[in-house]
């Protein structure tokens, strides 16, 4: 019948991520088409589960294809997700699909459905598709089956956007307005290439700047290849590899090594990811990037350990040093080289200017990304505060973890995810001041929302927790978001990544959230304040 409810559940293109998801994927299912029937719906999934595959995902976007010419295109459509997806899968479809669409995530640190929603609806709203969105944490909250039934009522889910204010409603310290005005000038002045190696990650089409919103900003891009990273990885000799592994020995950085490269971080892993880091800096500085961003996830994971451990050490100001070939000129001195990891080009322009706008208030430039990966309650110095994990598998730098290198480890990264291994740099962000920020495409526009965060530090069994029931291997920072609740931000934010560096001190967070806010303002972005500023 036309108005029976259809479900459909995108997924991951590699094998074993689908696999090992299934199971919290059909729990999820069950509990949304259960509570769609009790609604007095008819409810059906608009795919067939695979048992030669052992999952039930679309795995692929020709196979999303397929699925959408059998889903009637008036029909309420509702995405279920429980894990990361890929969502180039199902874009296609969903894009031209003529029905009333849901997107669902569980509210889970293990399964990581609410990434995926993120970067669903970071992908529709670039799009112009429009949808709506629910999540829950077991699909019985007031909050999720009072939303479901304004949906199957025909309604359009709003939520609570109080938190979200124009730039021009605020006056900006004239300091803040002067330096962001001029930086942003001298960017368009002099322009800046921002080096893409293999554009498009896991589905991320969100995380893509179309070149004629780009170019206006000043920023152009250079194009590269993985092949070409790994054909330079290859002229890295084993004596330069080890003596950046040495370097960060001596720094106190530890990593936990085993014996077999199946399971374990070797020596082996760690001497190619060390080439890795040598040779994206040597063809950065080849092409005068002033950021780079390694794609990874797919065609250079079969032929290299992660790029984790390269990407957390060119965030960092103080890191192993490089020289060009053949001479002794040591490639950015005394600079990071901000990297975007998973070629996110949204993050990638932010992290080129907040690097340069911190370095003009004189504040530590160290940026990174990380996943809007889960959060819940905890009580901080006798208050209750939603605390956010932020975590990402690589691009974190030392500078931003409690002892710095000493703080640091090195574990191989989820065979699952990176067959062929590799360690990133993992840490926990010390307690701090931070602005945090997304860049964005809607409409058609470049935009930016900016706001201002705690890092809190949590008792170690509760960080060890947190880490248990999201991705131990990767680095974690504990923000509590200043005058944004969970829920505004699920609704608001386009993006699984959150972009953040750290500032000395409130005052000097407000300071350079307001530079930052006028140098993207002069760029033509679209900017919003979230949250608690003062200004």
């Amino acid at each position: 019948m036309q108005d029976s409810v259809i479900v459909i559940a995108s997924g991951d293109l590699r094998l074993a991520a689908n696999q090992r998801c299934w199971p919290a994927q059909a729990r999820a299912e069950e509990a949304v088409m259960g509570a769609i029937r009790r609604q007095g719906r008819e409810v059906k999934r608009g795919h067939a589960c695979h048992p030669e595959k052992g999952h039930g995902f679309i795995d692929s976007q020709k196979y999303g294809m397929e699925v959408f010419r059998q889903i009637p295109p008036e029909a309420p459509l509702v995405v279920v997700e429980a894990v990361w997806q890929y969502s180039h899968h199902v874009l296609h479809g969903l894009y031209t699909h003529r029905g009333p669409i849901l997107t669902i995530a569980n509210w889970s640190g293990e399964w990581p459905g609410l990434v995926g929603l993120l970067n669903l609806n970071a992908s529709l709203a670039k799009a112009g598709v429009t949808f709506s969105s629910l999540w829950s944490e077991d699909f019985t909250d007031e909050f999720f089956l009072g939303g479901l039934r304004r949906w199957l009522a025909g309604e359009t889910i709003r939520h609570d956007l109080s938190h979200v204010h124009p730039l021009s409603e605020f006056r900006l310290p004239e300091q803040a307005e002067e330096i962001g005005t001029r930086l942003a000038r001298q960017l368009r002045r002099d322009k800046a290439i921002l080096g893409v190696f293999d554009e498009g990650c896991m589905g991320m089409y969100n995380a893509i700047i179309p070149d004629e919103l780009l170019h206006p900003t000043g920023v152009f891009k250079e194009r590269l290849s993985q092949s070409a990273l790994y054909a330079e990885m290859q002229q890295v000799g084993d004596r330069e590899a080890l003596a950046v592994r040495h370097w960060l020995d001596r720094r106190g950085m530890r990593f936990h090594t085993g014996p077999n490269p199946e399971t374990d971080l070797t020596d082996g892993q760690i001497l190619e990811q060390c080439k890795m880091y040598i040779a994206a800096l040597r063809i950065a500085d080849d092409f005068g990037c002033d950021t780079i961003g390694i794609q990874y996830q797919q065609g250079l994971k079969d032929l290299a350990p992660a790029s984790d451990l390269a990407e957390g050490l060119l965030n960092n100001v103080d890191r192993p040093p490089v020289t060009a070939r053949g001479n002794g000129r040591v490639l950015y001195d005394g600079r990071a080289l901000p990297h975007f990891n998973e070629v996110d080009e949204c993050a990638g322009l932010d992290a080129l200017v907040t690097n340069r706008v911190w370095t003009e208030l004189g504040y530590d430039p160290e940026t990174t990304l990380h996943d809007v990966r889960y959060g819940e309650p905890y009580r901080v110095n006798g208050h209750e505060e939603f605390v956010w994990v932020f975590e990402i598998s690589g691009a974190a730098p030392p500078a931003h973890f409690i002892g710095g290198y000493s703080g640091a480890v090195s574990e191989r990264q989820p065979p699952m995810y990176f067959r062929l291994g590799g360690g990133g740099v993992k840490g926990v962000s010390k307690p701090g001041h931070v602005v945090w920020s997304r860049i964005f495409v809607a409409g058609g526009a470049l935009h930016a929302d900016i706001g201002l965060a705690r890092v809190v530090e949590l008792p170690q069994e509760e960080t060890e927790r947190r880490w248990r029931i999201t991705t131990p291997q990767w680095p974690v920072m504990h923000a509590v978001l200043e005058g944004v609740t969970r829920d505004q931000l699920m609704a608001r934010h386009k993006s699984n990544h959150v972009q953040v560096a750290y500032a000395p001190d409130a005052a000097s967070a407000n300071l350079a959230l307001a530079a930052k806010a006028a140098a993207f303002r002069e760029m033509g972005l679209d900017v919003a304040l979230c949250g608690a500023v003062s200004l």
